[in-house]
Order: C-alpha cells, then sequence, then structure tokens
C-alpha cells in the first residue's frame, strides 16, 4: 500500500525537524502509541493500540529515524507484529521552507507492506484508516508545534 501527500506546518524546518526528533514529542504525535522507548541513537521499541475499521489491535515493533539530513529529511522505518497481522513500512519525509512567510512543507513517500488479516481487510478499508492516522498525526503535530516556545 502507497502512502504519499503533502500538509504546511506554520513553523521553520527547524522547528519542525527538532519536533519530530524529540522522542517524548514523537510518542505524543503518533497516533496510538502507548509507549515509546528509545533502544539506540534513533531507533525505538513501541507499542502502539490501533482500531482497523471492523478490527483493533496491538502491534509491538521498532520504529527507526534513518538517513537523516537535518533539517531537510529522514527515513521513518516501522516494523510492527500483532495477532491481527504485521506491518512493515518505509516512509521518506521531507521538510521543504514554502516562502518567506517561514511554514514548512512536509511531504511524505513510502511504502506499506501488510500481512495476515491486515492484508485481508482490503485497501479501501486500510486507506481510510491509513488517511484518518495521517490527518491526527498532522494535527498533533500541529498542536505540539503551536505550543512550543519561539
Amino acid at each position: 500500500m502507497q502512502l504519499a501527500g503533502k500538509y504546511v506546518l506554520h513553523a521553520a524546518p527547524p522547528i519542525v525537524w527538532a519536533t519530530l526528533m524529540n522522542k517524548d514529542t514523537l510518542a505524543r504525535v503518533v497516533p496510538g502509541i502507548s509507549r515509546l522507548e528509545q533502544t539506540g541513537d534513533h531507533t525505538f521499541k513501541s507499542i502502539l493500540d490501533i482500531k482497523l475499521g471492523p478490527v483493533s489491535g496491538s502491534f509491538t515493533g521498532n520504529l527507526q529515524l534513518d538517513d537523516l539530513q537535518e533539517p531537510n529529511a529522514f527515513t521513518l522505518k516501522a516494523q510492527q507484529n500483532s495477532k491481527i497481522g504485521n506491518a512493515n513500512a518505509a516512509i521518506k519525509i521531507n521538510l521543504a521552507q514554502v516562502d518567506e512567510t517561514g511554514d514548512t512543507e512536509v511531504s511524505f513517500d513510502g511504502d506499506v507492506k501488510l500481512s495476515g488479516m491486515l492484508a485481508s481487510l482490503g485497501q479501501r478499508v486500510m486507506g481510510g484508516v491509513s488517511n484518518t492516522l495521517t490527518k491526527q498525526f498532522f494535527s498533533n503535530l500541529e498542536k505540539e508545534i503551536d505550543h512550543k516556545p519561539a
């Protein structure tokens, strides 16, 4: 399943970068994370509780921030396992200053591979869930940035 999109945040790229690189902030902005434990430089053990259409599951696995090019780009790699299936993702995230306003356009593009019951839910259900989670992520991120001291 392909994940791609863009979102504009009202903050400069270095502020968005710092927000995304902070473990505590990351735990607050990623939908469903109930636990995020740092295991190394930019690697984390995670537990996510997510409702996916008619089913819900608790996922355990790893998150990694890779290919860091501060403050412009990184790749989010996730490997999550649950009783209802597994998900592996690699999402390239780019941060670009929009114009002289200092806003940042966050663009993302990547692939998510699903197995088990997750794969059988189908593209329509999973597409809707991923759109909802993406909107929730950016809404949470925007709130975090709005509450940061300048």
